[in-house]
């Protein structure tokens, strides 16, 4: 019964906000829980899902999950996120940016989110490093 709830729940604000949904699912990926669990960071990333980190790197979503998920190391604080803004740039698809900081390590970031029958999934990210 719950579990009905929940995806009703999340249908609507998927319909009623994409804004918010894209925004509610990065934020969940910056989650130590999220972040700990492949399966769960699977859930929300797209299958073709491409990032550009802030080291330069190319990923992959395989790779980028395997890494995560795995760190032995996993947060011991939070992600700091700042100035978080997603603008609708078609039906189904929302770009969202963002400052992060972590351990001193400050990026700006972009995603860009699709919506498909799964849901609302991460489809492209990017991080640059930034000392503003």
């Amino acid at each position: 019964m719950v579990g009905e709830e929940n995806d009703s729940l999340q249908s609507a604000i998927s319909r009623d906000d994409p804004v918010q949904s894209a925004i509610s699912g990065e934020l969940r990926l910056l989650d130590r829980e999220v972040r700990s669990s492949a399966a769960l960071m699977g859930e929300l990333m797209d299958p073709e899902f491409r990032e550009i980190g802030a080291s330069g790197r190319l990923w992959d979503r395989d790779s980028l999950i395997a890494a995560i998920s795995q760190d032995p190391d996993p947060l011991a604080v939070p992600i700091a996120v700042s100035d978080m803004e997603g603008r609708l740039l078609a039906p189904g698809l929302v770009h969202l940016t963002y400052v992060s900081e972590y351990h001193g390590r400050r990026a700006r970031r972009s995603s860009v989110w699709r919506h498909s029958e799964q849901g609302w999934r991460l489809y492209f990210h990017q991080g640059t490093l930034s000392a503003y």
